[in-house]
Formats: structure tokens, C-alpha cells, sequence
């Protein structure tokens, strides 16, 4: 039961990001996203998945790897849409 709930958590969590991301990939636009916003996460997921490597959780490790992904996506997409890339 614990590995549901932290699959399906971490499935909720992925899919209201890569909504984002989506969105500002369908309408080329930064409007409400903060600049910092992304470099945040990016940092965050980093240490999130350290942690979750030195403390063996799979959940997290999977789960935090994919928000880097989303992250760094979501990092190329605003710079893109600022005319920067």
C-alpha cells in the first residue's frame, strides 16, 4: 500500500508539471512563470535525488529524475519563448 500511494503521488506530481511545460510549449508563452521558477526546481531535484540515491528509495529516485527532465525542458522552452535560444 505505501508503494501505491508514493507511485500515484509521484504520478500526480509529474503530470501538474509537465502541464505546465506543455503549456507554455503550445502557446509560446512565459505569462505567469516566474523566472526562477524552473532553476528552483532543477536545483532541487538534484538534491532530492542524491537523497533518495543515499537512502535507496526508488519512488524518489525515479520520480525526482523525471522532474529534472521536466525542469530542464521546461528551462529551454521559457528561454525559447524569450527569444534566447
Amino acid at each position: 500500500m505505501t508503494e501505491i500511494i508514493g507511485w500515484a503521488s509521484s504520478l500526480i506530481l509529474l503530470a501538474t508539471i509537465i502541464a505546465q511545460v506543455r503549456k507554455q510549449w503550445k502557446t509560446e508563452s512565459n505569462e505567469g512563470v516566474s523566472k526562477l521558477l524552473f532553476a528552483g526546481q532543477i536545483v532541487a531535484s538534484i538534491g532530492f535525488i542524491l537523497y533518495s540515491v543515499l537512502t535507496g528509495d526508488i519512488v524518489f529516485i525515479v520520480t525526482n529524475s523525471m522532474l529534472l527532465i521536466s525542469n530542464v525542458t521546461g528551462v529551454w522552452i521559457y528561454l525559447r519563448n524569450a527569444g534566447r535560444v
